[in-house]
């Protein structure tokens, strides 16, 4: 597996072209084409973003994202609403269009994580208090929560924003969102992040905390969309190893993005420090490894084995299912 990561390193799915869209929105990771009769198309990249920054690419990064959020969005038919239509291609999506409502929902079932939106932070330095939510005393970092908690972002609107914590009532009073849609979004999520957590130590995995994203479809219904339970969205830890780990006072084993937040703050990164872009830390030695723990992850969440695509330059074959949309 290692050797095929590596022959992969210099075709990493980037930029992508689709001059047939009716518009192109690019994000950190996904580029997001419009298409008639209120459907849109997402291609994954193999782009990798941590603390808000655009590192560069991780090899098969993108097809992994995709098809563990497909295979969510299947065990979530009946339980909420979702934007998923088909999956064309291994890093290419179908979807319903929507408004995208300008606030994400993270659920957090553990104290934990290293940025300065972290529970674990708000735990240290702002008196236990994240998102108007007080959390309990005498907690250790990496335990886990009574319940559940639920603490909203705001979406950055301009390049260089950051995600920025908001309150429940901060996000009514402000008008970003009416109180009922709202409420119908905290429902949506504990549901996701319930069905999530059970079947995640059904596959030996901890769901640890999660983002959702939602949005208004064109009948004026709140749907789920973007990637769900994904090791970008999602911190994964390995369950078997959990309790010896945090009774020796050592970080639990990460199969998920924070893997590689954790290699680069190890190389000497400051979190604090928003002017300076940690690419430089992402070097090809990490890239691959970073690729192994994204498909060990998809392996041990889907029970199937990740299939690698014949065509090395993903890139052409992409663009060529995009012209047959």
């Amino acid at each position: 597996m290692k050797d095929r990561i590596k022959k992969a390193l210099n075709f990493t799915v980037d930029k992508i072209n689709f001059p047939q869209a009716l518009a192109q929105h690019s994000g950190k990771v996904r580029e997001s084409f419009e298409l008639k009769d209120n459907k849109r198309a997402i291609v994954v990249t193999d782009r990798i973003s941590a603390f808000d920054f655009i590192l560069g690419t991780v090899p098969f990064k993108g097809q992994v994202l995709n098809q563990i959020t497909a295979w969510w969005f299947k065990k979530l038919d009946g339980v909420v609403p979702h934007h998923m239509i088909s999956v064309p291609d291994p890093n290419v999506s179908l979807v319903k269009s929507v408004k995208v409502l300008p606030i994400e929902i993270i659920v957090r079932g553990y104290l934990t994580g290293t940025t300065k939106t972290s529970s674990w932070y708000a735990y240290q330095n702002l008196n236990r208090e994240i998102c108007g939510l007080v959390m309990p005393e005498g907690m250790k970092k990496n335990e886990k929560f009574p319940e559940p908690i639920i603490t909203p972002t705001t979406k950055p609107t301009e390049a260089g924003m950051h995600d920025e914590a908001i309150s429940r009532e901060e996000i009514i009073s402000q008008g970003l969102v009416s109180e009922e849609i709202y409420n119908l979004a905290e429902e949506y999520a504990l549901k996701m992040f319930a069905l999530g957590q059970k079947i995640a130590r059904e596959h030996g995995l901890i769901l640890v905390d999660t983002k959702y994203e939602m949005g208004i479809d064109s009948d004026g219904n709140l749907i789920v969309i973007d990637e769900v339970h994904t090791p970008d969205s999602s911190r994964y830890w390995i369950a078997e190893t959990y309790e010896e780990r945090m009774a020796q006072g050592l970080a639990p084993e990460a199969l998920s993005k924070e893997f590689v937040r954790e290699a680069i703050v190890n190389q000497g990164y400051d979190v604090n420090d928003l002017s300076v872009n940690p690419a430089k830390f992402l070097h090809d030695d990490l890239r691959v490894e970073a690729a192994m723990k994204y498909i060990e992850l998809y392996e041990r969440m889907t029970g199937e084995d990740f299939q690698f695509p014949s065509e090395i330059n993903a890139t052409e074959r992409i663009q060529e299912v995009l012209k047959k949309i």
